[in-house]
């Protein structure tokens, strides 16, 4: 590819980046008020069960510039949100489920005045029993959805032949998303009953469907538009539509705009989090470490409701594997109802709780058996190896849930990581240090990743785009997918610039709007890029090809032999400007807008038996990370990182690096520092950055390498390419097992390693002197 005329494949700043150094990207709360409008803040429940009797809002009525109180009376349509089970309303009613439950809002001139005003609304609820623990879940059957039992063989008697057993839980924490810009909605009344929403949101149609229920309309008359997110990581993917609905309503009953932005506390209180799991296991393994049989419970703490606990938990259970071969496996997955914020999606919706687990066992088991990890964990990978020689045709290179394995690349790209990052080598000069320092360990670990890419329910993949060709030649896209820094617009502006031939410069990104493509799914499960990149390739195709008929017609050629490039038109026969071919179509009238519809091939499951093909593709990946460990205090660094990772053929190199590095250090604040807390009375005691830590640039390693694979993707993917916003996530499970290597090496006592995440350093201290 020739990269001084084409886009595909070159690092381009992204497109909003100088604007938003220069603060120049305007964000909701930056867009200019309409006059007369209002601020709402929320009436948080103070009890995590409870009854409601009597909600008295004198007090806050009696401010000056309080305007109006806001109750589930008056909701004008259907007082439940329009999730899809049900099971949440618009504001709390009869009872209260959680401590941060929205009751109301307040609506004042000022939004000080509106949070003050807040706080001043009493409320009188008389306490129910309330659910905080697992066990108290799992013993009373608690749940937001049936439980899931998903199984392939007969663990039962594989475990029972197996020559090696192991037992052991897992407690893996939530995590907060703890985006830049806090959810927020404007709420703007329209002409004739119509409605303006502007939304931090990741699903802005879903937006449009939850704000036209709520308000008792058809979807048509409600338009919702977001140009960018300041960070959404899945919290903007459903709760987002929660902040849209009640400035709506607020909105409907005051008769002007309002706006309704949370503070950083009422944020961590009111909103979802990553789902925290718990787990208990039972594996069988041989002398090499191999897997020979699996039992595994997965208890997900969904919340009051289910939001997206389902799928959250589904996709767990499908990348329990994560990159390795499980021949006799049994997997329940219980959806827990909690009293606490109802969780939400959050970056690797599940994967990251289903591969922990694994990865935990397989540390153990290489711990239990003398075994270097790595060598346990190549000993398990997906292969064509056959599971017996008797019948060749049978291999190691099918899911747990029916899918085959394509395009497997684990063991080079395992291979190649492990002689570029000196894994061996390394190993030893740990054993050396460690011999040689009494207080401060070290530890090493390399894991790998392989996560499935398709939104698990099939309708959601599927995108539509539009492209519009002016008469200068420049061209607008439009799609539905939403811009929230992971440079979605500059990629699909890429496409179309490569599409039509001209240069990016000439190509511009609108925002995410409802009015202009209809129905778009969320932009989430890292297919941003896959579906709305191809709808936008498609649309420029269109007008690509209605440009190339009406050349090769005035030039007397096949439209076959018209080609765009560098912003020129070529035919055998001469050369035009991409302009002056654009003003010659609209002359003879050719049409130079078109859409685009892509719909991802070759998926489908049962989502009964949650059995099938529900990924298009897998990405692949691996990290090699090493830890320093303080065995006195528990304090501990990442000091060097190595990571090689498959994004196929990139569309946008530096992009893709700057995804994985960030997703990498998201996932490992997820898995050390990262530490949310309940305390007896069901109150989420770190709701602010004084008690709540996420990572730093202090805690970037010194040594932190991103190199990418290079191989396209096996499958029709737009660009060769693969997606990138999500799998460098689970690269981080390489930290936690280089923790827990080091506890391991300090103890030096050949026994597993029991320690739960985040791997605090109160909890490091704990696996260090903990015997099992």
């Amino acid at each position: 590819m020739n990269t001084t005329t084409h886009s595909i494949g070159r690092t381009v700043a992204h497109e909003s980046a100088r604007a938003q150094i220069a603060g120049a990207a305007p964000y909701i709360d930056d867009l200019p008020e309409l006059r007369g409008t209002l601020y709402a803040a929320p009436i948080l429940s103070t009890v995590a069960h409870g009854k409601i009797n009597e909600i008295h809002t004198a007090a806050a009525l009696a401010l000056h510039g309080v305007v109006a109180i806001v109750l589930a009376s008056d909701v004008p349509g259907d007082p439940i949100l329009a999730a899809f089970a049900g099971d949440e309303p618009v504001f709390a009613r009869d009872t209260v489920q959680h401590i941060g439950q929205v009751i109301g809002l307040v609506v004042a001139t000022d939004v000080m005045l509106a949070r003050r005003a807040a706080r001043l609304v009493k409320l009188d609820i008389t306490p129910l029993p309330a659910i905080l623990t697992v066990p108290d879940a799992l013993a009373s059957e608690s749940y937001v959805l049936p439980p899931v039992t998903v199984a392939r063989g007969d663990s039962d008697a594989a475990l029972a032949r197996a020559p090696h057993t192991l037992k052991g839980t897992l407690e893996v924490g939530g995590q907060e998303h703890f985006y830049l810009e806090g959810q927020i909605a404007y709420a703007l009344p329209q002409e004739q009953n119509q409605w303006l929403i502007y939304s931090s949101s990741q699903h802005p149609g879903e937006v449009q469907h939850w704000v036209a229920h709520a308000l008792g309309l058809d979807n048509h008359a409600v338009r919702v538009e977001c140009r960018r997110l300041g960070g959404g990581f899945g919290g903007k993917e459903t709760q987002a539509g929660h902040l849209a609905v009640w400035a709506a309503v607020a909105a409907a009953k005051v008769k002007r705009p309002v706006k309704l932005r949370l503070d950083r506390d009422d944020d961590f209180l009111i909103t979802g989090k990553r789902h925290p799991f718990s787990y208990q296991y039972t594996v069988g393994f041989d002398d090499t470490g191999r897997l020979c049989g699996l039992q595994l419970m997965m208890a997900a703490h969904c919340g009051f409701s289910a939001d997206l606990s389902g799928p959250v938990a589904d996709r767990a259970i499908f990348h329990a594997d994560n990159a390795y071969y499980l021949q006799d496996v049994a997997i329940t997955s219980y959806r827990l109802k909690l009293h606490t914020q109802s969780h939400t999606a959050f970056r690797g919706f599940g994967g990251p709780q289903g591969m922990i687990v694994t990865e935990t066992i397989l540390g153990d088991i290489a711990r239990q058996l003398g075994l270097d990890p790595l060598a346990v964990r190549l000993r398990n990978l997906y292969s064509d190896e056959p599971l017996n020689p008797a019948e060749p045709g049978l291999r190691r290179d099918t899911t747990h849930y029916g899918m085959q394995v394509e395009g497997n690349i684990l063991q080079p790209l395992l291979s190649t990581l492990e002689q570029s990052s000196q894994y061996q080598k390394r190993i030893e000069a740990i054993s050396a240090w460690n011999e040689q320092h009494q207080t401060l360990k070290r530890g090493i670990a390399l894991t790998p990743v392989k996560f499935g890419i398709s939104f698990t329910a099939t309708l959601f993949n599927q995108a539509g785009a539009l492209v519009h060709v002016y008469l200068d030649g420049s061209v607008q896209m439009n799609h539905g997918g939403v811009e929230m820094g992971q440079g979605l617009n500059t990629k699909v502006a890429q496409i179309v610039a490569d599409e039509l031939g001209v240069p990016l410069h000439k190509v511009l990104a609108t925002a995410s709007d409802t009015s202009k493509i209809p129905n778009a799914s969320a932009t989430a499960a890292s297919a941003g890029t896959d579906l709305n990149g191809r709808a936008a390739q498609f649309a420029a195709r269109h007008v690509r090809d209605n440009l190339a008929a009406f050349v090769g017609g005035l030039d007397g050629v096949g439209a076959g032999a018209v080609t765009f490039q560098g912003g020129q038109v070529f035919t055998p026969k001469t050369t035009r400007t991409f302009d002056a071919v654009v003003q010659l179509a609209y002359a003879n009238r050719i049409q130079l807008w078109s859409d685009g519809f892509y719909r991802t091939p070759k998926i489908h499951y049962d989502k009964t038996t949650l059995s099938g093909r529900p990924f298009y593709y897998f990405a692949y990946g691996a990290a090699c990370t090493e830890v320093a460990l303080d065995t006195l205090t528990g304090e501990n660094k990442v000091i060097r990182v190595d990571i090689l990772h498959d994004v196929g053929r990139s569309i946008n190199p530096g992009l893709d690096v700057g995804q994985i590095e960030g997703g990498f250090v998201q996932g490992m604040g997820w898995l050390t520092t990262e530490e949310l807390v309940w305390n007896d009375k069901g109150l989420l005691t770190t709701h602010a950055p004084s008690t709540y830590k996420i990572p730093t640039a202090g805690d970037i390693p010194a040594h932190f390498k991103v190199d990418l694979w290079d191989a396209p993707n096996t499958e029709d993917n737009v660009g060769g390419s693969k997606a990138v916003g999500e799998p460098p996530f689970m690269l981080a499970i390489s930290v936690f097992e280089a923790l827990r290597d080091a506890v391991a090496r300090a103890r030096d006592d050949g026994a597993v390693v029991q320690l739960n995440a985040p791997a605090t350093p109160e909890k490091l201290l704990k696996a260090l002197t903990q015997v099992r």
